[in-house]
This record gives C-alpha cells, structure tokens and sequence, in this order.
C-alpha cells in the first residue's frame, strides 16, 4: 500500500514542502488528458483516509468518489490540490506522452499557486511524478515508476486526476450523445468504437490515435 516513505527521503520530516504529481486519460480516443499535484499535510492526514489512499485503477468509482470529496474537504484541510489539463489538439499536435508532462506541468503552476495563496511565499521543494518521464518543473522532481501503487502523494493525485476527467467526459456525453462517454469515459470500448462508426467523429476525437484516423478515413 501506499505510504510516505518516498515523501520523507525527500525531506518531508524536515519541512520540506513534497508534493505528487499524477495524470488519467493517456488511452482514451476523445477527451483531454486531465493531471493533478497534489500536497498531503501528514499532520491533517486522517490515518483512516490515508489507508484507503491507493492507485485509482484500483479502487470502484464509488470508493473513488468518496476519497475524492475526503481530499478536496476545505474543513478536513489535508491537502492542497492544483489541476492542469491537455486538450485534445494539443494531444494531437505534440502526442499524447507529450501532452500528458504538459498537463503535469499545469498542474503544478496550478498547485503552485494554491500554496502561495494557503502561505505566501510557500512553494513546493520537491516532487514525485508517477511514471518514468519528468515535465518541466520548477523544483527537484523524481519520476517514480508505478508511483501511485506506492506513495502517498501520488496516489491521491492519481485519485483527483481521475475523478476529474471521469466528470468532464460524462459532461461532454451530454453534447454527444451516443458514445457512452458517461460510462467508458472515452476509451475505445465496444460501445464507443461502435457510436463512431454510427454517429462519425465528433471535434473530442483524437484524430492522432489510429482508430480515430481510420473512421475518418472510412468516411472520406
């Protein structure tokens, strides 16, 4: 399970200001990629929500949810939480691995400005980012392969991105209708890859991604 001990290598027993880094949407064929930093107080941390803290594969969109709300909780105040997100012609301009670390590093402008605003002149000192790629940031960073199986940080990062997209790609199935966007979130299930062929590609398609390039190419 997920714990502190990478936090704490990297100073957090000192007072240095560690946060996680982590992404959701790299597979999907519609929608943007979503990332989340995030920065757990581990004096706030309630023991009994860092024990259900773990990589948001893992976990059912019900115990998802609720861990998000626990995280977001202005009144339980454990954690300070910044959003960045790649759009879809971004993921088709610079690829999809591309627009992920850009989505991280918003993300973390974003956690930046969080800090500040909880403390002025507050920023963060380190960052562990879940993958084996680093985006560009303004502080020491380590890249941590299957990081939200196995810090803290990341897991609740990997649990705020994912919930995030989940609610922005049921958002836009209320645009277009017929996809089941509200249920496979975008990704290439049987259900979604049969409203492309039925309905074509809606301006959420990536057209980078060869299933996506095919149906238009069917239909020129």
């Amino acid at each position: 399970m997920p714990d502190f001990v990478l936090e704490v290598e990297l100073g957090q027993e000192r007072g240095r200001t560690v946060i996680g880094i982590d992404e959701a949407g790299r597979g999907p064929l519609a929608g943007p990629v979503t990332a989340a930093a995030v920065w757990l107080d581990p004096a706030r941390l309630d023991p009994a929500l860092a024990c259900r803290l773990d990589d948001s594969k893992k976990l059912s969109p019900a115990l998802r949810d609720t861990l998000f709300q626990a995280l977001t909780d202005p009144a339980a105040g454990c954690a300070l939480i910044g959003l960045g997100e790649a759009s879809v012609a971004e993921i088709d301009e610079l690829n999809i691995l591309q627009a992920a670390l850009l989505a991280m590093q918003r993300a973390a402008t974003a956690l930046a400005a969080a800090l500040d605003a909880a403390q002025p002149g507050r920023r963060a000192e380190a960052a562990l980012v879940d993958g084996d790629k680093l985006p560009k940031l303004a502080c020491e960073a380590r890249a941590v392969v299957q990081g939200d199986g196995r810090c803290l940080s990341i897991a609740a990062a990997s649990i705020i991105a994912k919930v995030t997209r989940d609610r922005t790609m049921a958002g836009h199935a209320d645009d277009f209708p017929g996809y089941g966007w509200e249920r496979n979130q975008g990704y290439g299930t049987p259900e979604h890859r049969a409203g492309i062929a039925r309905l074509g590609v809606t301006p959420l398609h990536r057209r980078s991604f060869r299933p996506v390039r095919e149906a238009l190419l069917l239909k020129a």
